[in-house]
């Protein structure tokens, strides 16, 4: 397949893995640009160069430790010194040593939920392919996140601190406990301590099974202290990069994935909600949010008429778009599912795919050109790279847990193959 070329990667395709492992290779080539030798990962402009401006922030160095130890799993390409050296950075250059807990980047002392989830889903990732001392992170990170973010009387998370520990903001936010979802789902099965799916099921009860339901599956994303939907959060900047104003379509995606793999990480005791759900959740975000206004793609947000606020088109919500549609399909056995993936994979491959220079662009135009009003250059390949890697496995147990099988030969039968290479031009 020439660069730039039409690539459809369809369900059924022979090569269709041969294709998603090259696209994973490809943002692991792009992505090890990103390696800072002080320590941790940092902000790669659309050229895959280090911004040097840019600190290094620990979220970014958390999603790229977690993509380089799966990668150790997965993929026939050196990523272990690249996974050691975010491990090193989190412990190290990142960990506040006097207080505890993760400063939110080199410059910024503030300690957030969202950076500590990244951090729990790296020590596992890291855990389970045996990167040294990852075991100790994971266990820290995991004591910090109880004992400094965990509301056991709500179940959900507060959402930061100041670095002492003394001040938590007026303010809680659902990206960051969907996150915690993630980061839990990996964390359970890596440790094998049920505690935190059940505190991943409880998240989504309240922010998914009731919040969102009682507006009509439009999930509301910011609250007061309370836990009281604040709609008119942040009118002034309906842009922001993790707190736009009005309702992420991206995220309704994204937590839909995670109730299927939540449902399929329970097992027996999973509730029949999840499924349900993730349905809703998925059939609100095609009808609203895909080509809203008139062009190809998902808006980034819609206000609450569902007219599109900020049109750009975000790389991680066609990544999730995809990976959603394969979660569906994989639990239900419906074509329609099918459709749904290829479109999304047609979109991401014609629009976002970078085939000059590498991993995928980040923002987009509602006509399809490179933007930058909410993001910068290309931070991170951890949407991408995980929209590589997913389709390719069962939706249970954690990807990390997956890799942890593979290292020492131990696929199940239900794992499929990962070992072949083809072009994608990625």
């Amino acid at each position: 397949m020439p660069a730039g070329g039409l690539i459809v990667i369809h369900w059924d395709a022979p090569d269709h893995h041969d294709r998603l492992a090259d696209e994973r290779r490809g943002l692991l080539r792009f992505a090890a640009a990103s390696r800072v030798p002080e320590g941790g990962f940092g902000w790669l402009d659309t050229a895959g160069r280090l911004v040097q401006r840019q600190p290094v922030a620990t979220w970014i160095t958390a999603r790229m430790t977690h993509v380089f130890s799966l990668a150790d799993g997965f993929d026939d390409t050196d990523t272990a010194p690249l996974a050691d050296h975010g491990v090193a950075a989190l412990r190290e250059r990142l960990y506040d040593h006097e207080h505890g807990g993760w400063y939110s980047s080199t410059d910024d002392a503030t300690k957030g939920a969202y950076e500590h989830a990244f951090v729990v889903l790296a020590a596992s990732s890291a855990t389970a392919v045996e990167r040294p001392g990852a075991e100790e992170l994971l266990s820290r990170a995991l004591e910090t996140v109880e004992q400094r973010f965990w509301d056991e009387h709500v179940g959900l998370a507060r959402e930061s601190w100041d670095r002492s520990w003394l001040e938590t903001e007026p303010y809680r936010g659902a990206n960051s406990n969907m996150h915690l979802v993630e980061a839990f789902l990996a964390a359970g099965d890596v440790t094998g301590e049920p505690l935190w799916h059940r505190r991943a099921l409880r998240i989504a009860d309240t922010l998914v099974h009731h919040v969102t339901a009682a507006h009509d599956w439009r999930l509301p994303e910011h609250f007061t202290p309370d836990w009281e939907p604040v709609l008119e959060y942040n009118r002034d900047q309906p842009g922001h990069p993790f707190r736009p104003h009005g309702s992420t379509v991206g995220h309704w995606l994204e937590w839909a994935r995670l109730l299927i793999q939540l449902e399929a990480a329970l097992g027996v005791e999973a509730p029949g909600w999840l499924l349900d759900d993730a349905r809703r959740l998925f059939e609100s975000a095609v009808t609203r949010g895909w080509n809203a206004d008139g062009h190809p793609g998902f808006v980034y947000t819609l206000d609450w008429h569902d007219r599109p606020q900020v049109s750009a088109r975000m790389h991680w919500v066609a990544a999730e778009a995809v990976l959603t549609a394969n979660a569906l399909h994989q639990r239900t056995g419906e074509h329609r599912y099918v459709r749904w993936y290829d479109t999304f994979w047609e979109y991401a491959r014609t629009h976002h795919v970078d085939t000059e220079h590498g991993s995928w662009h980040h923002e987009l135009t509602p006509e399809g050109q490179v933007s930058s009003t909410v993001w910068s250059g290309k931070p991170d390949v951890y949407h991408a790279y995980q929209t590589a890697l997913l389709p390719a496995l069962p939706l249970a147990p954690a990807p990390a847990v997956l890799a942890r099988r593979r290292r020492h030969n131990e696929d199940s039968p239900s794992d499929r193959s990962l070992g072949r290479v083809g072009h994608t031009g990625a």
